[in-house]
Parts: structure tokens; sequence; C-alpha cells
């Protein structure tokens, strides 16, 4: 009688896929994200941070000055970070399905004028009240400059700032937050982490530095989240529509970068910080009372949310970021 050897499978058993890197991004995808999001755009960042644009540790000035040298010095980070990450994590663990869904949500237009109306409208809005209300002064009649640069502006604040950041912070990362710990914990994690993922550049022309006083970066990081939370309801309520999000975002930079110091030519740096924080106060007061704390998740998700974050370990674990 003889023994036949069982031939050998390419199979790997079951603890060894487990302990792969592509095993350990499944199992912890949040956590992966994050911190390459923070570690790739703070590595790419460094060059700026070190030369004549920051710290001056390094002898070399990015050209074209404050505005024109973040497009080489921060934005290479910014799309290296977020957007990045987002797409590295998905394309490892959930292959082209995990893409088109990523796809799905990034070209969602569809979700009425009215939407778009919205946030135009009322992010120049917000900003030009709260202006108003910390300088006690009301605007300035724009200019032809203002008025004939505002769309190509935002247009390409959509292309830079909208891009790199809201395809991880906003179509990656809210989704999964809250199916883990619901609206209002994931809107203040992600929204504390986005803010953080700025600070490296407090200490560059970008923030004013690098000689800045403690309480702008800690000040920003709170705008951040506070903004997070009308953010988080514009995503929601718009069924996850990312250019609507990012025009939310974009809408904001723009009108400071466009607008602000021609409606506003007496308010100073930290008038306009201050003019920030104080819009986006009223926004999440606004979005928290409204939606009763859900945010613009729908009662059925939202239900589904608080039970993951309540549900016992020994019960039914959920999976960790």
């Amino acid at each position: 009688m003889r023994t036949e050897t069982p031939a050998p499978t390419s199979t790997a058993p079951a603890g060894r896929t487990e302990g792969t890197l592509r095993g350990s991004l499944r199992r912890h995808p949040l956590t992966w994200f994050f911190t390459l999001a923070y570690g790739l755009s703070w590595v790419a960042w460094l060059p700026y941070v070190l030369s004549g644009n920051g710290l001056g540790v390094w002898d070399f000035t990015f050209p074209g000055g404050a505005a024109a040298s973040q497009i080489t010095g921060v934005l290479p980070g910014a799309y290296l970070g977020p957007i990045g990450s987002a797409l590295l994590i998905i394309a490892l663990t959930e292959g082209r399905a995990g893409l088109r869904t990523w796809r799905g949500r990034m070209t969602r237009f569809n979700v009425g004028w009215r939407w778009y109306l919205a946030v135009l409208v009322s992010v120049p809005l917000a900003l030009t009240l709260a202006s108003v209300a910390l300088s006690g002064d009301g605007p300035a009649q724009p200019s032809a400059t203002v008025l004939i640069a505002f769309l190509p502006g935002l247009a390409a604040q959509m292309i830079t700032t909208g891009l790199a950041e809201e395809p991880g912070w906003r179509e990656f990362a809210m989704p999964r937050m809250q199916r883990r710990n619901g609206p209002l914990a994931a809107t203040l994690i992600v929204g504390v982490l986005w803010g953080g993922w700025h600070l490296p550049l407090f200490l560059t022309d970008w923030g004013g530095g690098p000689d800045v006083a403690w309480t702008e970066p800690v000040e920003f990081v709170a705008t951040a989240t506070l903004f997070s939370f009308v953010m988080t309801w514009v995503f929601n309520r718009s069924g996850e529509s990312m250019p609507l999000v990012m025009l939310l975002h974009c809408g904001v930079n723009n009108y400071f970068s466009v607008a602000g110091e021609d409606l506003f030519p007496g308010m100073s740096h930290a008038d306009v910080t201050h003019a920030f924080f104080l819009a986006s106060l009223a926004g999440a007061v606004i979005a928290l009372a409204v939606t009763r704390g859900r945010l613009g998740l729908p009662k059925r998700q939202s239900a589904l949310a608080e039970a993951a974050a309540g549900t016992s370990p020994m019960s039914s674990p959920r999976p960790t970021p």
C-alpha cells in the first residue's frame, strides 16, 4: 500500500494571512489612514517647513511669494496625505468594489440645484455676518476684481484644497467612523485630527509663521472641529455627495482668499481667524439643534451606529480603527 503525500497548496494559513500588512490594513483601516495621512504629508512638508518660507534652516525659499510658493511647497504633501492614503488603503483592502464606491461619492453631482445654491450663498453670508459682528462695520462694496475672480478662484480651490483633503477626511474616514462611533463622536474625532494635520504649516508663511502665538493653532483646530459638524450635516443630508462637501469647504477658503480683505480692509489676520471661528460655532449649534444631534444621518443608520457604539465587546465585538 502506497501513501500519497498531499500536494502543497498556495493558500496561506489563516493566521499567516492575518499577520500580513494587508490583514492589518483590513482590521485597522482608520488607524492606518490617520497614520499615513499625517506621516506622508508631514514628511513631504518638511522641506517647506525648513526653508526660508518657514524656520529658515535650509537656505532656500520657494519662489512665487507667499501664495504661489504654497502650490509647490504645500500642495504635493496635501495630495500625498489624505487622498493618497485613502486610495491606497481602499485599493489594498477592498479592491475594485471599494474604488467604485469611492468614485460614486466623488462624482455624486446630482443632488439638486437648491443644495448648490444654498452652499454658494450661505458660506459667504455667514462669514460676512461674523466679520460684521467682530469689526462693527458693514462690508465695503466689492471691487470688479473680486467679482471677476470669485468663481474662478472657487474652481481652483476645488481642484487643490478640496480634492487634496476631502476625499480622505470626509469620504474615507467619516462613513467608517459613523458606523463605529455614531455621528457626534465621529465628527469630533475626524474634526480634531483634520485640524491637527495642519499644525506643521503654522511654522511657515501658510499660517503666518514661524513665530505664531500658541493660541492660533489651538483656535484653528477648534474651528476645524466646529466646522466639521456642518460638514457632516451636509455630507449626510446630501446622500454623501463629495462635490457638495468640497464646495462647502472651498467656499470658506475662497471667501478669505479672494473677497475677505476687499470687503473688510480694516480686519487683521486675527480678526479673520475669529470670524471663521464665530461662523463655525454658529453653524455647529444650528446643525446640532436642527438635527437633534443626528447631523443628518438617517434614523435607521443612526440607530445602528448607536447600537454599535454601545455593544459590549463580549457579545458582539466590533473592529477597532
